[in-house]
């Protein structure tokens, strides 16, 4: 918490993007004890499970101190169709997730972002820590937790975490690109099975937002 402390009182226009994950819900809680009362932006892509979009809407009413922003993918003018995901996963995720916050944030210029990754969730964030410069300096007060510290911490303060978590599904994204994860892989591995690929691509750079 001193961590988003530190980015309240240096960062005034600080902004979360959040997808609802573990990791999303507990930094959600722990930015709102420490006096957080911004936006929290999440982008629908039109492929999230109904228990991503429940969960959101329960943390909508757990926290009316936050302004809860929900960003369209404008699907209407897709122009390749409904399921791009199966030839093409780089190119829908960034039709559908990272050009909508991408703009946004072009919209609303801020000069921090508050992120709720850690190095606990897959081999590629091994060594990430709490500050990473770029044009918008992000923020990740959770970089050194892990999860067993997240969900003792989710259980400790009754959390409204995504149903599908307790199903084995430990990191949550869009329903066709993402499976329960197998003991002893990472918390990632349930996402772009047998796609060659591993992130978003909403922090894979700056070009991304």
């Amino acid at each position: 918490m001193l961590v988003i402390r530190w980015a309240l009182e240096n960062y005034p226009d600080l902004l979360m993007p959040s997808g609802f994950n573990l990791n999303g819900v507990v930094l959600i809680d722990l930015a709102a004890k420490a006096g957080y009362m911004g936006e929290v932006v999440f982008v629908d892509t039109g492929y999230h499970f109904p228990q991503t979009l429940q969960t959101r809407d329960r943390l909508k009413e757990r926290y009316p101190q936050l302004r809860f922003v929900t960003l369209s993918a404008g699907l209407e003018e897709e122009p390749w169709g409904e399921e791009r995901y199966r030839s093409d996963p780089d190119g829908c995720c960034a039709v559908r997730k990272v050009a909508p916050l991408r703009d946004y944030l072009a919209l609303k210029r801020p000069s921090a972002l508050l992120n709720a990754r850690s190095r606990d969730q897959a081999s590629t964030r091994a060594f990430l820590g709490f500050l990473e410069e770029g044009e918008r300096l992000r923020i990740n007060p959770l970089a050194y937790w892990t999860r067993e510290q997240l969900e003792a911490y989710a259980r400790e303060h009754d959390l409204p975490v995504n149903p599908l978590y307790a199903s084995g599904f430990l990191s949550i994204g869009c329903w066709p690109c993402t499976r329960a994860v197998r003991p002893g892989e990472d918390a990632r591995a349930g996402r772009w099975e047998g796609k060659g690929k591993t992130e978003c691509g909403l922090w894979m750079g700056e070009k991304a937002l």
